[in-house]
């Protein structure tokens, strides 16, 4: 057995390996997270596509999958960049060569103003802000630096998180920016997610629309006062069937499908996409006839909104989680052998990937490549 790629840094581990490229998931050693490049692809295919015949681009968040390798992949695909949730997953990613990069948080202190600034030397980000203290310290920064910094506006437009009121607050803060030296008006984001969760369609579709009808608001009186507005950024996986179609945004962040998860197949209705990552694990114990228990528990995957459940197995449901073990009731007797493989589907894949530190990504029934979640652990 021999390596495709070393171990992540301070995550090695004693005895760690992993099969060769060309290896069966039988191979494996469980609980890990395989990926299907089919459907990947697939899954990003449709995705592009759909943003591409609503004339949008396409910026996806990067903070399910949390590799600089994914990056680069939706980037050769025809993404204009990636959404970062922090700097540190930006500068990570500017490292690797994706240079075009949405941070989509506040960044505030003067370690983070320090570290934005050497990210803009490698790389073209675009910071957020939502109120003046911070674009002052992002302006100093810039200033002191000797670089420009695109900056852009968050609007809160219902989801009641971070972000100024629509219209002229927004206006207001716009022209600081544009204003303040080191800093180039690049745009406004707000983001939907209070809707996601809607179930009659037509509501969900409805409310999106006038959601980002605010965003488009903002942006025509931000143009109206004589600012540049070039981005008006919106979109999660959850919405964005609906939010494509809405006048005048230009990008869509949504990246969660890229891989699917029960989330957003049940709650948010997303039907066109393909589950592309699978939870592996191992039937551990058959202690009764009616439950069976697996070597992947909390420290392996997340039930918060869904528990994960079965692929192809009518016999065993999954009906509760302790740190190592899953625990599922057999169904239909016999039930899984100890040994057997399970594979589950993810109940969310943001809460399950930062659990993992590698994909086993297989080409069909072969394992092709094997790529670090580089950006784990990257909360600053």
């Amino acid at each position: 057995v021999r390596s495709l790629h070393s171990p992540n840094g301070t995550r090695a581990m004693a005895g760690w390996w992993q099969p060769a490229a060309g290896a069966t998931r039988a191979a494996l050693e469980t609980p890990c997270l395989v990926l299907d490049l089919d459907i990947l692809e697939r899954n990003i295919a449709k995705m592009l596509a759909y943003c591409t015949d609503n004339g949008l681009h396409w910026r996806p968040h990067a903070k399910v999958y949390k590799s600089t390798a994914l990056a680069k992949k939706v980037v050769a695909a025809g993404a204009i960049g990636v959404t970062c949730a922090k700097l540190s997953e930006a500068e990570a990613m500017g490292a690797a060569g994706v240079t075009d990069l949405l941070i989509a948080n506040q960044l505030v202190g003067p370690r983070r103003m320090e570290r934005l600034v050497a990210l803009r030397r490698i790389a073209d980000p675009i910071t957020v802000v939502d109120s003046p203290a911070l674009v002052d310290a992002v302006s100093a920064a810039a200033v002191d630096g000797g670089v420009v910094i695109r900056t852009m506006v968050e609007v809160d437009i219902g989801m009641q998180r971070a972000g100024v009121p629509p219209g002229e607050p927004t206006v207001e803060l716009a022209r600081r920016i544009a204003e303040a030296p080191g800093l180039e008006l690049i745009g406004i984001m707000g983001y939907e997610g209070h809707l996601l969760l809607e179930q009659d369609l037509e509501k969900k579709e409805s409310a999106i629309a006038a959601s980002v009808a605010e965003l488009k608001a903002t942006r025509d009186a931000v143009v109206a006062a004589g600012l540049p507005c070039p981005i008006v950024s919106a979109g999660g996986t959850g919405s964005y069937p609906f939010t494509a179609k809405q006048p005048g945004l230009t990008e869509i962040q949504a990246g969660g499908g890229v891989f699917m998860d029960l989330l957003y197949r049940r709650q948010c209705q997303i039907l066109d996409l393909e589950f592309a990552l699978t939870i592996h694990t191992t039937v551990v114990s058959r202690p009764t006839e009616d439950r069976a228990i697996m070597d992947a528990g909390r420290k392996t995957m997340n039930m918060e909104f869904n528990m994960p459940e079965p692929v192809g197995r009518a016999d065993i449901e999954l009906t509760s989680l302790s740190a190592e073990h899953g625990i599922a009731r057999v169904t239909e007797a016999p039930g899984p052998s100890v040994g057997d493989r399970i594979a589950l589907l993810p109940g969310y894949c943001d809460f399950t990937t930062v659990l993992h530190d590698r994909y086993y990504c297989f080409r069909g029934d072969a394992l092709e490549e094997v790529w670090t979640l580089d950006t784990r652990g990257c909360k600053v």
